[in-house]
């Protein structure tokens, strides 16, 4: 662990003003991880290859091209992170990141083995939420899996094998509990969650549907169960339709509104080609085809609202660094997500947003201002605080 660590003489032993964390990663660090899935050859590897430039999955014309999931992480674009550098002269940034999982295409019956079956649904249970890559281009040259392109029946493929899937780990799990339901209060309730999430799941729905209590959640969380995870569904269209969509992105948009899920429009095509841009020829190409944002920080900027995570910062000549925390977070578990220690010693946080910080230009103009405040335990973090930790060692 590296610490720069400003010490206020006047203050007790044992109490340090952490000024800036680097070098340091806890159990606590918070990483998103998105498992991009699909049926084979809907463009999720070209996805994943252009969204990790450096990864190496294949894309190739053929079903099950990708046989381990490939695993890449992203900086997660945020020029708010750079213009503390700047006013900060640090000689390190570090972004928060983003984990991507590229999941071999999945097919019909791969619940039962089908393709290359359960093996790939098992990766699935291991991310935060799920990116379901729709097709939504027609191509004589690119091979349909169910021989034609139709998003909803491609999702309703895929949703049907996931639930099946989640039928199977919740009967297994129910046989566990049955030998302990009459003396054990947890496996009650779990036994019960399953029931009602069991009832959910052969009607159609999902797991994510089923409106289950704090406890509950925490007992059924260890199944991993693939329909609970959050998730968007994202159409990939040609360069031609990524600005205003076509007719198959339009059904996708529809159906992900019906079922409260996230819908973003994506192009693997154009991702591909960003990757040798410089930043102007990239703003420039985007806004040539009538779009904002390239499809990464659209996957990004989804994912965080999706899941309920924001961003504050810690900063100063060392680095600048980005922490990714969840929405709601008080000053110790955003502390905590440094390192634990912290959350655990916490005393306050010397806290200013970052326009105003910004705005005073250094944290001693900020301070001399009034800007500069003292947050206690009950504080909760907003979005784009920047903050420094006071704790107990």
């Amino acid at each position: 662990m590296a610490l720069i660590i400003f010490c206020w003489l006047s203050l007790p032993r044992g109490f340090i003003l952490i000024k800036l964390v680097f070098a340091y990663r806890s159990r606590a660090f918070l990483m998103l991880k998105v498992g991009i899935i699909g049926l084979p050859n809907v463009g999720k590897s070209t996805l994943f290859n252009a969204l990790v430039a450096n990864a190496q999955a294949q894309a190739a014309n053929f079903p099950f091209c990708t046989i381990e999931p490939n695993i890449g992480t992203v900086a997660v674009p945020d020029e708010r992170l750079n213009l503390l550098a700047a006013l900060s002269s640090s000689k390190e940034i570090i972004s928060a990141r983003i984990e991507f999982v590229d999941i071999a295409g999945l097919v019909e019956g791969a619940s039962q083995g089908e393709g290359l079956g359960n093996k790939f649904l098992a990766n699935i249970r291991e991310v935060d939420a799920i990116v379901h890559v729709v097709r939504c281009f027609e191509d004589e040259n690119v091979i349909h899996v169910s021989g034609s392109v139709d998003p909803i029946r491609d999702i309703e493929i895929i949703n049907l094998e996931l639930g099946l899937s989640d039928l199977a780990q919740i009967e297994k799990r129910k046989e566990r509990l049955q030998k302990q339901i009459r003396i054990n209060k947890d496996a009650q309730l779990e036994y019960a969650a399953l029931e009602r999430i069991n009832l959910t799941l052969q009607q159609g729905g999902a797991a994510r549907e089923v409106d289950l209590q704090d406890e509950e959640r925490i007992l059924v969380k260890p199944l991993g169960l693939l329909t609970s995870k959050p998730i968007i569904y994202a159409s990939n269209l040609t360069e031609d339709d990524i600005a205003i969509g076509n007719a198959y992105s339009t059904k996708v948009n529809d159906f992900a509104v019906s079922q409260g899920s996230q819908n973003v429009k994506i192009s693997a095509q154009v991702e591909s080609e960003l990757i040798d841009l410089g930043e102007q020829e990239r703003l420039d190409y985007l806004n040539d085809l009538g779009v904002k944002e390239g499809g990464l920080q659209s996957l990004i900027r989804t994912s965080y609202d999706l899941l309920g995570l924001q961003t504050y910062f810690t900063t100063g000549e060392k680095e600048s660094r980005a922490w990714t925390i969840k929405q709601g977070m008080t000053a110790p578990q955003a502390a905590g997500v440094i390192h634990t220690d912290f959350e655990r010693g916490f005393i306050r946080a010397q806290t200013i947003g970052y326009r105003k910080l910004l705005e005073a230009g250094s944290f001693v103009e900020a301070k001399s201002k009034g800007w500069l405040r003292s947050e206690g335990k009950d504080y909760v973090v907003e979005e784009g605080d920047v903050m420094e930790f006071l704790f107990n060692v």
